[in-house]
């Protein structure tokens, strides 16, 4: 493989690294708020409701 080749394959090789590693940082280190977690009501419509 020429220098060229091998210089584009490490960048975007790097890249993709780098942007995996920093997602998964980011999903780590995120605080654990309850307070955006909302239940979902589910209504099937087929039981009457008094």
């Amino acid at each position: 493989m020429e220098p060229g080749g091998w210089i584009i394959m490490l960048l975007s090789v790097g890249f993709v690294t780098s942007l995996f590693v920093s997602c998964v940082y980011k999903v780590l280190t995120h605080k654990k708020s309850t307070e955006h977690m909302h239940g979902m009501e589910i209504d099937t419509g087929d039981v009457d409701k008094d």
